[in-house]
């Protein structure tokens, strides 16, 4: 088996296998919380309807679904123009490891220019913070706060 990740836009046909990755994905150490079930439906009928404001691509590897990416879009004024926001990079376990996460920013970088690329980690996710970091993206001195959901 080689290491020869490929990446393509999410389809309709992807509906079961991101479900399934997508609630791996958030009953993981990677976010504070899990959220509702409908939310994880609702993502995916907002991906069909439109790329207006979130993207998604399916990672394969030999042909196998591999992993996931999930984008937002947003006009950042502060970095002046397109705010690329990395919402959600997953990898199914037997492929961790394995270099997808450097393939895809590679990937991103090179196909969707962006004045900002902009991704959030739980505090104690030291393993993420150091691939980001490896691959040049640094803290961001701003605190967050949120209202609702």
């Amino acid at each position: 088996m080689s290491n020869d990740f490929k990446i393509r836009r999410i389809e309709a046909k992807d509906k079961e296998a991101f479900l399934a990755m997508s609630r791996d994905f958030y009953a993981s150490d990677a976010v504070l919380h899990n959220i509702p079930e409908e939310y994880h439906e609702s993502c995916f009928a907002e991906l069909m309807r439109s790329e207006d404001y979130a993207r998604a691509y399916i990672l394969t590897l030999d042909g196998d679904t591999a992993g996931y990416a999930l984008l937002s879009l947003s006009y950042s004024r502060e970095a002046g123009g397109l705010c690329l926001w990395i919402e959600e990079l997953y990898v199914l376990p037997q492929y961790q490891g394995r270099g997808a996460a450097h393939v895809f920013f590679k990937w991103l970088e090179e196909n969707i220019p962006a004045a900002r690329y902009r991704l959030e980690t739980e505090p104690d996710n030291h393993k993420a913070k150091k691939l980001y970091k490896s691959l040049g993206y640094y803290p961001l001195d701003y605190e967050q706060f949120i209202k609702g959901n």
